[in-house]
């Protein structure tokens, strides 16, 4: 089936008991047994955390998406990347790229480094770097493509190739792009997990994470960590995610369009210095988005100079651009990376990233273009 019909379909059959087309809303902790454990017949529903026909469906609608044979769906993407984390053992050695999501260096760095995981952060758009800090421990390599916020590539092909020659688990968070706009599996990753919060959802309603892999080794020691753990997604934002792949390839391909064309036009205005999207020719890794991924998104961060003043009086004259943490979704949200999303992250860290006060991040919406193009024009008319 075609990308679009499996986000209408996937995972989903008409309820038996009466045609209901959309998947029910199954708000129940606990299930009537038909029979005990040891007589014949399966026992498959037994209670909530464990398995609940609403979380069930949106598992099987995502992996599809993703061309992967698994899903466990998880409260919040931290919760999912968590879980993937604690595979490991006392001593493992994890290679992360040192420009992903500050909540998740903030778990890494600050909660799970305190536990016996052992954490190095390197730029992994060149694999020279994280085999420089590659160790006999060493059994992950995690990484986000695109960064957060400067937009950053890995080559996903190659550093599967890296990671697996030497036994090593390989994860994405395809967050930014989802499964429409890039699939890390056909690329080779053992593992891809989302923020089902942002373009999954895509709503501004709901708050969970995702995981999604083809082994069914992998797939058991998650899911025993899920069941474990306890973080799982509730029936409620299971089924608003439901509601909303179902528009995932439409909203993809017109957020795409909207960031192609806005990243052009800052890339032209004379108060932006410098615009950081994959989909510009002037993006270093231009050449490689093309090849492993089939869009560009609507993530775009741009710089307004160096002075965190002027970045505010820049974001406090937005009307129509929401300044907001999160992104993905129909409306368009704003922030500044440097006090918000990385905020975790130590300043002199930040710097060696690029992450000064006057880069600012945006998630572009559905609404018109030239609505947004005027809202910032106004704005930037000011700085």
């Amino acid at each position: 089936m075609g990308l679009a019909t499996d986000a209408i379909h996937a995972g989903q059959e008409p309820d038996p008991s009466n045609g209901a087309i959309i998947t029910p809303l199954y708000a129940t902790s606990t299930y009537v047994q038909t029979h005990q454990e040891g007589e014949p017949g399966e026992v498959r529903f037994d209670y909530s955390r464990t398995i609940n026909p609403t979380r069930l469906a949106l598992e099987a609608n995502v992996a599809a998406l993703e061309g992967a044979k698994h899903g466990r769906a998880f409260a919040s993407g931290m919760a999912a990347i968590d879980t993937i984390v604690r595979m490991l053992s006392e001593g493992d050695h994890v290679i992360c790229g040192s420009n992903v999501y500050g909540g998740t260096f903030r778990l890494f760095d600050k909660v799970l480094a305190r536990q016996g995981l052992r954490f190095s952060f390197v730029d992994t758009a060149d694999l020279g770097h994280v085999e420089a800090a590659w160790t006999p421990s060493t059994k992950m390599l995690y990484v986000e493509t695109p960064t957060n916020p400067m937009m950053t590539l890995t080559d996903v092909e190659a550093a599967a190739r890296l990671a697996h020659s030497k036994d090593a688990l390989f994860v994405v968070d395809n967050t930014f792009m989802s499964p429409v706009l890039q699939r890390p599996l056909d690329l080779g990753a053992d593992i891809v997990v989302h923020s089902t919060t942002k373009f999954l959802n895509g709503h501004s309603d709901s708050v969970g994470g995702l995981v999604v892999t083809r082994s069914a080794e992998l797939d058991e020691r998650i899911g025993f960590l899920q069941n474990s753990i306890g973080g799982v997604m509730s029936p409620w934002d299971a089924w608003l995610v439901l509601r909303s792949t179902k528009t995932l390839v439409v909203r993809m391909r017109a957020h795409d369009a909207a960031g192609r064309t806005l990243a052009a036009w800052l890339e032209d205005h004379p108060k932006v210095s410098k615009v950081h999207y994959p989909g510009l020719e002037s993006h270093p890794q231009h050449e490689l988005a093309k090849r492993q991924m089939s869009g560009f998104g609507s993530m775009i961060s741009f710089e307004i100079g160096n002075s965190l003043d002027t970045t505010r009086r820049f974001l406090k004259e937005l009307k129509l651009c929401s300044l907001a943490e999160s992104l993905g979704g129909v409306e368009t949200l704003i922030s500044h990376p440097a006090t918000m999303t990385h905020g975790s992250v130590p300043p002199e860290d930040r710097a060696k990233l690029g992450i000064s006060d006057g880069l600012v991040r945006i998630s572009v919406g559905l609404e018109d273009l030239e609505d947004l193009q005027e809202d910032l024009e106004r704005a930037l008319r000011l700085v």
